[in-house]
């Protein structure tokens, strides 16, 4: 298990494969710890499986620092990477503000969206003295101008795209970035090129590591579960019936 985001080269060279989930709260962030994980991301999917957003455009600084101190306090080993949130790094100095903002909760990284049209922001953190984690691929936070959540990797031009972007994010010193919905040989194919570590998230298995939003796999949200993200439990399940077991314990 990772104890340091300095063990990142060690992993990508000899394995194991990376295990990343995210954690939104210090029970979570504690038992993630505990069994052993190895990178916990405060993610602003938050704003989905706890605030009930449609998307994640909505999440604040304010709930990024709020869940990322909860988490910490929970957390004695695994490094944790939180999320910078939409509109919270359109400048590079509101992103290295923000970003020292979230290392000050106890967060051992942050990331961000987008790759080339990012640089001047992820220049700006690195600099600072903050490890930083890139997201290329799919971007939630482009949801709304992008028209829904869709496969990156399918064209030439798009497959471009990615290389340059992951390029970039590795030349100017990325210890890790996430690759979400890129086609899985597109994938493979970065994770071959680059220094930094990959972690996918529907992006096939030939990346580095996989990271997984918790609620997904305890099945905890049922409402929505992406299609590559299979349930090993049923809190959801298992939460109807402990109430309905004290309803009708009370009502008896």
């Amino acid at each position: 298990m990772l104890s340091s985001l300095s063990d990142l080269p060690l992993r990508k060279q000899h394995g194991p494969k990376i295990a990343v989930l995210t954690a939104y709260d210090y029970p979570t962030g504690r038992m993630l710890d505990e069994a052993g994980i190895d990178l916990i991301l405060v993610g602003d999917s938050l704003g989905m499986v706890v605030h009930g957003l449609p998307d994640t455009t909505g999440v604040t600084m304010d709930m990024m620092l709020i869940h990322t101190a909860s988490v910490c306090r929970g957390v004695k080993r695994a490094p944790v990477i939180a999320d910078l949130p939409f509109q919270s790094y359109r400048t590079p100095e509101e992103a290295v503000m923000n970003s020292k903002r979230l290392m000050e909760c106890g967060a051992s990284a942050v990331k961000l969206e987008g790759g080339v049209g990012m640089l001047p922001q992820v220049r700006a953190i690195i600099d600072s003295g903050i490890p930083f984690v890139g997201h290329i691929g799919m971007l939630p936070q482009s949801v709304k101008e992008e028209g829904g959540y869709k496969k990156k990797g399918k064209t030439s031009e798009q497959i471009d795209r990615l290389i340059a972007d992951a390029q970039a994010l590795d030349q100017a010193g990325a210890v890790a970035m996430v690759l979400e919905s890129i086609v899985p040989d597109v994938a493979t194919q970065i994770t071959a090129m680059v220094k930094a570590s990959t972690i996918g998230i529907g992006a096939g298995m030939g990346t580095d590591g996989q990271v997984l939003v918790t609620p997904d796999i305890l099945g905890s949200f049922p409402w929505f579960r992406p299609p590559f993200a299979k349930a090993r439990a049923d809190v959801a399940g298992e939460t109807l019936r402990a109430v309905r077991e004290y309803l009708a314990e009370v009502r008896a």
